[in-house]
């Protein structure tokens, strides 16, 4: 029997994230996951200063080895619709690779990690719990996105009572004929609103790789909207006519639309597979690092008595950073009002981008005082 002292299932930024805290504070962690890394993963891929500096990451030394793009401008719009692009006196976020972040992060987590290891089981015993019927961990913490298993064995009801945001997105390298006439600036991500405001697309030029995607509140007509979405790009000479690969597609909850249980007796949630990703932008890896580490926080306080009464902290202090979590109404009069509000620079600019997208107006998490 692989005995540990936790046992993280998900090794994407905020299975790594809580792995790097708690085992550089002594803790004996395993990280397991079905994928082999590096792995693809479906994302746009930016992250902001706040989620730099939480993540102790060496922006240049990191970019000698991976792709790590400036972000100095935005271009916003309604698909079908012109266009504005907002400029930043500086970098306000950084394009990465998904492949490459999420590798360097369990890379340098210091956790033992079993790749290429699907969750299969996970049962009591005792004071610990037994995945797999190999693995001994007093604590289980789920971190496989939005269909962890961990997740839905605290009783998540996937695909039933759960409000769920689909997204379809492709990146790959651009040929040198097609980075030649790609008119996509590298700095400056572009965010095309649907007409109806139930969802939006982008497409972001990161170095030499482009990625496209749309994601919507309902999964329902996703693939027309993204077809359409497509044309339009096509149209004004954003993307290739032809793209060269098939649209992966990806699923997650919106913070305040998820009634799933977050703690239990040895077991924890975290990031997307405890539905926290931002209401208005669908951003994950903020809430997926912030959720890991005070998570992180809340297990030392523990001091290795993993029962829920010990864990509940972390619940009430995730609605303390996060907020109650309550969406507004988006109906025909609101709907109507924000499709002329996003003619407006400065509602681009001081609502759209810096208060949604870059959460400018949170005050960041310092490290060591999660």
């Amino acid at each position: 029997m692989n005995g540990c002292d936790v046992l993280i299932v998900g090794g994407g930024p905020a299975g790594s994230s809580a792995a790097w805290q708690l085992s550089r504070h002594g803790l004996d962690v395993v990280v397991m996951d079905k994928a082999e890394f590096p792995r693809d993963k479906v994302c746009a891929g930016w992250i902001t200063p706040a989620v730099i500096g939480l993540l102790e990451l060496d922006v240049d030394d990191y970019a000698k080895r991976h792709v790590m793009q400036p972000i100095t401008a935005f271009r916003t719009g309604l698909i079908d619709g012109e266009s504005m692009k907002i400029e930043y006196r500086s970098a306000v976020s950084y394009g990465i690779r998904r492949s490459e972040l999420d590798n360097h992060l369990l890379l340098r987590s210091g956790a033992r990690v079993l790749s290429s290891q699907p969750f299969k089981s996970l049962k009591r015993n005792g004071g610990d719990w037994i995945v797999n019927d190999s693995i001994s961990a007093r604590l289980v913490i789920g971190a496989g996105g939005h269909f962890c298993p961990v997740a839905r064995f605290m009783g998540a009801k996937l695909g039933t009572n759960e409000h769920v945001i689909a997204a379809k997105e492709m990146e790959f390298e651009m040929s040198p004929m097609q980075s030649d006439t790609c008119r996509v600036s590298k700095d400056t991500p572009e965010l095309y609103f649907c007409r109806d405001l139930k969802g939006y697309g982008w497409c972001f030029r990161k170095g030499n790789y482009l990625n496209i995607g749309l994601g919507r509140e309902e999964t329902h007509g996703l693939s027309e909207n993204l077809e359409h979405f497509c044309d339009f790009l096509v149209q004004c000479g954003r993307i290739p006519a032809r793209l060269p690969h098939r649209f992966q597609g990806h699923a997650y909850l919106l913070y305040g639309q998820s009634n799933r249980k977050l703690v239990g007796d040895g077991l924890l949630l975290i990031g997307d597979a405890a539905g926290l990703a931002s209401p208005q932008s669908g951003e994950g890896i903020r809430p997926a690092v912030e959720s890991a580490l005070i998570a992180a926080d809340t297990i030392l306080a523990a001091d290795m008595e993993y029962r829920k009464d010990r864990l509940s902290p972390y619940a009430s202090r995730l609605s303390q950073r996060f907020g109650k979590g309550t969406l507004a109404k988006t109906g025909p009069m609101r709907r109507a009002i924000a499709r002329v509000l996003l003619r407006n620079a400065w509602f681009n600019k001081h609502v759209v981008l810096d208060r949604w997208f870059l959460h400018a107006h949170q005050e960041a998490l310092l490290p060591g005082r999660f």
